[in-house]
């Protein structure tokens, strides 16, 4: 049993001896990897169920290189894949009964290069508020602050489109360089008038009385989406006279 913090330098021996790390230590490992990650994030992390540090008789959490490792898996999960904490923990109790499950699939993925792009595999459809705040690793300030510039949107029974986890993501990246959610508006604006442009296209196959034609007017709009979305990057690119990998 480790002695408590008040048991002097026995306290730190037995700690060490049994290869058990404070949350303090933890940070500094995670940091490398992860330097936006705080104290107040992994205990929240441990709220959720994700972790389950040990305990002195004090009550000080103790992890061991298993609990760091599973946290750092957490963390790549959330910053990759945007996934919401209850898709992570599920997928990790998976892992635990020794089930081959393939990583769910939120919104966009990250890839090498950190340029999101549309990724095929199991999809999560809604996402609740919690799960997006924890997600995009934001507060409610910023949520609110983003739905009031109209840059995120909950759906009538007020939870999320999974699209919603990538927005929050990318708005919180940008704001990392000085974007703020104010500036972005002309963004919205932009992808709302591409959006009625592929809507006017679409509107008459969506109203015709044969399921498979309006069938049809799902994969069109997902193909003029896709069109819409690489002509908009690419005019940017060409805008700012960059090219990216």
């Amino acid at each position: 049993m480790l002695q408590t913090p008040s048991g002097g330098a026995g306290s730190g021996t037995a700690a060490r001896d049994s290869g058990l790390m404070s949350i303090g230590t933890v940070l500094n490992v995670l940091r490398d990897e992860f330097p936006e990650v705080t104290i107040s994030k992994i205990r929240f992390l441990e709220s959720e169920g994700l972790i389950e540090p040990q305990r002195t008789p004090s009550g000080y959490r103790k992890f061991s290189p298993e609990d760091v490792e599973r946290l750092g898996h957490v963390l790549r999960m959330q910053r990759d894949h945007y996934l919401p904490l209850k898709v992570i923990r599920e997928h990790l109790e998976a892992m635990e009964r020794g089930e081959a499950v393939p990583l769910p699939v939120v919104g966009r993925q990250r890839t090498p290069d950190d340029v999101p792009e549309a990724a095929p595999g199991p999809t999560v459809a809604r996402v609740g508020r919690a799960e997006l705040l924890a997600a995009a690793d934001i507060g409610e300030g910023e949520l609110a602050e983003w739905e009031a510039y109209g840059l995120i949107a909950p759906l009538e029974d007020g939870v999320y489109d999974a699209e919603a986890v990538t927005v929050a993501a990318l708005v919180s990246e940008l704001g990392r360089f000085g974007i703020e959610p104010r500036h972005l508006r002309v963004m919205k604006a932009a992808a709302d008038r591409e959006a009625g442009l592929v809507d006017q296209v679409v509107a008459p196959l969506r109203r015709h009385r044969n399921p498979q034609t309006r069938a049809h007017a799902e994969a069109r709009t997902k193909e003029l989406a896709a069109l819409t979305v690489r002509l908009h990057a690419a005019l940017v690119q060409t805008a700012l006279g960059v090219r990216l990998p």
